[in-house]
């Protein structure tokens, strides 16, 4: 009996030994995404799946998050930033796999309002935003970390208003954290990407801001260095091929 049980432990040790390849085949690689490419990149990982491939799995966050995890070794296959300088960050590290590093997507910055409240500011140099605040606060991304919030910044001292408003921000954790504050109501306003208003129904734009008063909004993507997916690369060849980049159009993205 004893040795009617070694076999069988033997028997299924190695079909589980066949198996779990097969198994990690039908695995796609993983992507850490920035929070503001959810519907986009979801959409590309379903047309590359479509085409007979494992599925990518992605992770979205903020860049800065996302950047700070690879840093300290969370297995991932790709990155894509919704900055140059959180990119910069992992390449500084070594982090990256040589010439991979490829900027192929860019956005704008917009104020946004509850769809259920219609306003609209011109948005100039001295634009009213702390008036049209009042007591209430300003939401958007970590000014200090995030991309969305970063570039935010820039636009409001560029126009002269950052001194009036910077103590009345609702700082979240990501651009789609600070989308949910104004879609809920809880913030009469709000600084996001064109293509997250565009994707939430609870928002409408309330003002645009000039192109020239933030640092180009560039996306970039690489692998990372430490990746073994076979299908890692062939995925980020397909996002900035034409293809791909035209699922990235559809959702208001610009493309390089």
């Amino acid at each position: 009996m004893r040795r009617l049980f070694a076999l069988l432990a033997s028997l299924f040790m190695a079909v589980a030994a066949l198996v779990e390849p097969a198994a990690a085949q039908q695995t796609g690689p993983l992507v850490l995404a920035a929070a503001s490419l959810q519907e986009s990149m979801t959409a590309a990982a379903d047309a590359w799946a479509a085409k007979g491939h494992a599925r990518p799995k992605i992770s979205f966050a903020g860049s800065s998050a996302l950047a700070r995890q690879i840093e300290a070794g969370a297995p991932a296959d790709m990155f894509v930033s919704a900055d140059e300088p959180w990119m910069d960050e992992v390449q500084s590290k070594g982090l990256l796999r040589p010439k991979t590093r490829v900027s192929f997507l860019t956005n704008s910055l917009v104020l946004v309002a509850p769809a259920g409240k219609p306003r609209r500011l011109k948005i100039a140099p001295g634009f009213p935003l702390a008036a049209a605040l009042g007591s209430s606060r300003l939401a958007v991304a970590d000014t200090n970390a995030v991309p969305a919030g970063v570039y935010a910044k820039q636009a409001l001292i560029r126009l002269r208003v950052w001194p009036s408003v910077q103590g009345k921000l609702a700082p979240a954790e990501n651009v789609r954290a600070a989308l949910a504050l104004v879609s809920r109501g809880a913030a009469p306003l709000g600084i996001v990407y064109a293509t997250d208003a565009r994707a939430e129904r609870g928002v409408r734009v309330a003002g645009i801001f000039p192109a020239n008063s933030h640092d180009p909004i560039s996306y970039p993507v690489a692998l990372l260095a430490s990746s073994r997916h076979k299908d890692a690369e062939g995925f980020r060849r397909y996002l900035i091929s034409a293809e791909g980049k035209a699922v990235f159009r559809r959702f208001g993205f610009g493309t390089r």
